[in-house]
């Protein structure tokens, strides 16, 4: 059997610029020649008399398969608007039971707010009025509606923090 160390010592270099030669750059090259004697120590040679040429087989192999690899993923090298054309953008089974949870919540919650807050905060969330609009509409001043919309957003958010499985 081989002494991995000695053929370590003496070919290693000559390893690693045989995967530079073939178009690997310096980390990739180390890369492959760690892989190559990994290889040897993992692999019971067949013949046990030449063993640089094993050394070189292997290289040769797990260098055409390196390329190989990357040659797939350079075939599906698609731009970043045709990804997500082809993109499955549904929910998840999960997703849509961990949104429709927090949905029951947050109806719950509007439900618990005085109108005139629920009024305010669904007029400028829901209905997308601006602040002025819905102080107009509800005949409040400006700075009370937004007084009623933020008290509604922090109910709404201390109950989502409420629910432990949030």
């Amino acid at each position: 059997m081989w002494n991995l160390h000695r053929l370590f010592q003496n070919h290693a270099r000559e390893l690693n610029r045989f995967f530079r030669r073939r178009g690997h750059n310096a980390e990739t090259a180390a890369d492959l020649t760690q892989d190559t004697f990994v290889r040897v120590l993992t692999a019971t040679p067949q013949t046990d008399n030449n063993p640089r040429a094993y050394l070189h087989q292997i290289a040769r192999n797990l260098s055409i398969d390196l390329y190989r690899r990357e040659r797939l993923f350079q075939q599906s090298d698609l731009a970043e608007d045709e990804w997500q054309r082809i993109a499955d953008t549904t929910p998840t089974p999960e997703a849509v039971v961990y949104d429709r949870q927090r949905l029951a919540i947050i109806e719950s919650a509007l439900l618990e707010l005085p109108e005139k807050t629920r009024r305010a905060f669904e007029m400028h969330r829901l209905d997308e009025k601006t602040i002025a609009e819905v102080a107009s509409e509800l005949g409040l001043s400006i700075s009370r509606t937004w007084t009623l919309i933020k008290r509604a957003y922090l109910h709404l958010r201390q109950r989502l923090k409420e629910d432990a499985s949030f």
